[in-house]
């Protein structure tokens, strides 16, 4: 086998976007924008991904909870209650999955809006502007709402604002250089 025909990602090294998604990672004061902009796309990539396996693995367990079923139809009242109260932790664990899905998904087409509309050192600036208005939804005139086709949509959840302030946090961390001490 010789080096062309290696698999990508196989190898042992790490890669730039590994590197950049660590939740960790500390990046100089002299980083470029596009470097502090490619850490964010990274990590919520990651993230998103991550996402997504918590979705499957939510509804892969209320899938095989409906199968696990009991047959007996004449349960005791506490066994019967113990059942309803794990489905619907089951069902509550998928709701959030797919309610942190969305936001990563979200914040991700917002990020290449942005990156779209925005020049130089202020994408980041008004990436989390836009973050802070979606998750203040009252901060949006009714027209904004429309505009942006929100005004129909259902509230979200806990975890999808948790998944947003994740990426504001992830923003502050890797978009404003660190203060030498």
């Amino acid at each position: 086998m010789n080096i062309d025909d290696e698999i990508p990602g196989e190898s042992g090294e790490t890669g730039s976007d590994e590197l950049l998604s660590e939740d960790n990672l500390r990046l100089p004061e002299s980083a470029n924008i596009l470097v502090r902009v490619h850490a964010v796309r990274a990590w919520l990539a990651r993230r998103r991904d991550e996402a997504a396996i918590q979705l499957g693995e939510a509804a892969l367990h209320l899938q095989e909870m409906a199968l696990e079923e009991p047959q007996e139809p004449r349960m005791r009242r506490r066994a019967q209650q113990l059942l309803t109260e794990r489905r619907e932790q089951a069902q509550q664990a998928l709701v959030n999955a797919q309610e942190r899905m969305s936001a990563y998904e979200e914040a991700q087409a917002l990020l290449e809006d942005c990156i779209a509309h925005t020049n130089g050192e202020r994408v980041l600036v008004e990436y989390y502007l836009l973050l802070e208005e979606r998750a203040n939804p009252g901060s949006l005139s009714h027209n904004e709402d429309e505009a942006i086709g929100q005004s129909d949509q259902p509230p979200h959840a806990p975890a999808w604002f948790n998944a947003i302030a994740d990426v504001q946090h992830r923003v502050e961390h890797v978009g404003i250089p660190a203060e030498e001490e």
